[in-house]
């Protein structure tokens, strides 16, 4: 009797086991820290991110990246290097969105490793505000930003929103970015663009053979055959692209897996439907550089394609993405993937 009593109970807090966990709220806080020109966010008090917007860098992004394990997924290199990080491509740095050619100016490429007689060449993404910083269930957080040349004239003004939200062991970023023309914009189709993530040196997939890339001005970067047993990274698109391959091709999202930590980790990220271009390219690297770039089809369709977008003064577009970071024992499954992109084309 009593061996069965305790059966018993033990079915019960079972049962009740799953409720409990579902009943945890993990509360997201988003705290403004104008003094920094940062604002932090974390998940129950544990890091998930900061959004970096200070003037002495040429843009705002999210860096570092935390999994719900606590392992960063963004590479630290150039802000804080972590042993074995890749020093090539200084302009990549946590999560952002720019473009290499703007009425011929050039967002992406921008580092402090342009010489200042170069610089002209260069534009800048100055961030004038924060508009909006909710902590939550979900947490908002919302800035105004001016794309403009070195005299600080003015060719867009952004307004970008985050909606940071925790499922279990995923951390999810919901990205929407409205840009208003200024002045009649033109976006020439081009490689380097346009949301970027640099991933943790783990997550990069290896580099069979060493290479140099070279960016519309003719700069030369040379990226290292890979020596590192620790790198694990392999990309996925919905059009089942892998390895290399997603490199170029187009999809409505596009996976990074790789182990870092002990665990498994995924990075997902969701292109939406009303974006221009969708299905976007993916310009997806064995390096660490993932990036979705629906403005660049020439380039990526071997000429087949071309957008060319222009955006008149006055005229606004709107991007939307969506990225999970997920931590666990395996990969994001097909199931998982369907239903995070299901629930993303649905949001508002």
């Amino acid at each position: 009797m009593y061996m069965k009593s305790l059966l018993k109970q033990a079915a019960f807090i079972a049962c009740l086991l799953p409720v409990a966990a579902a009943a945890q709220k993990q509360k997201i806080t988003v705290t403004d820290l104008p003094a920094q020109q940062q604002v932090v966010i974390a998940v129950n008090g544990k890091p998930f991110t900061t959004l970096i917007y200070s003037d002495t860098m040429e843009k705002p992004f999210l860096y570092p990246i935390y999994a719900a394990n606590g392992t960063t997924v963004t590479r630290g290199f150039p802000r804080n290097p972590e042993p074995g990080d890749p020093t090539d491509h200084p302009h990549h740095i946590g999560l952002w969105l720019n473009y290499e050619n703007v009425n011929g100016l050039d967002f992406w490429n921008n580092s402090y490793n342009i010489p200042a007689a170069k610089k002209s060449q260069y534009g800048w993404i100055h961030t004038d505000r924060i508009s909006a910083a909710e902590s939550g269930s979900k947490g908002k957080l919302a800035y105004e930003a001016s794309w403009t040349n070195q005299q600080r004239n003015v060719l867009l003004r952004e307004k970008t929103s985050f909606l940071f939200s925790a499922e279990g062991e995923a951390r999810i970023i919901d990205r929407t970015t409205t840009l208003t023309a200024v002045e009649d914009v033109s976006f020439p189709d081009i490689k380097d663009g346009f949301l970027g993530l640099r991933v943790a040196h783990e997550l990069e997939l290896p580099v069979k053979q060493a290479k140099e890339y070279k960016d519309d001005k003719g700069n030369i970067t040379r990226v290292n055959e890979t020596k590192d047993a620790r790198v694990t990274g392999n990309y996925l698109t919905s059009a089942g692209k892998q390895g290399d391959s997603a490199w170029g091709s187009r999809g409505s999202w596009c996976m990074l897996y790789g182990k870092k930590g002990g665990d498994s980790i995924s990075i997902l990220i969701i292109d939406h439907p009303e974006n221009p271009g969708y299905p976007t390219y993916w310009h997806a690297r064995n390096y660490g550089l993932f990036a979705a770039n629906p403005l660049g089809q020439k380039i990526f369709s071997e000429g087949r394609e071309a957008l060319n977008y222009k955006l008149a003064a006055g005229n606004s577009v709107t991007f939307r993405y969506r990225i999970v970071i997920n931590a666990a024992g395996r990969s994001l499954n097909s199931a998982q993937i369907t239903a995070y992109e299901t629930a993303f084309k649905k949001s508002q």
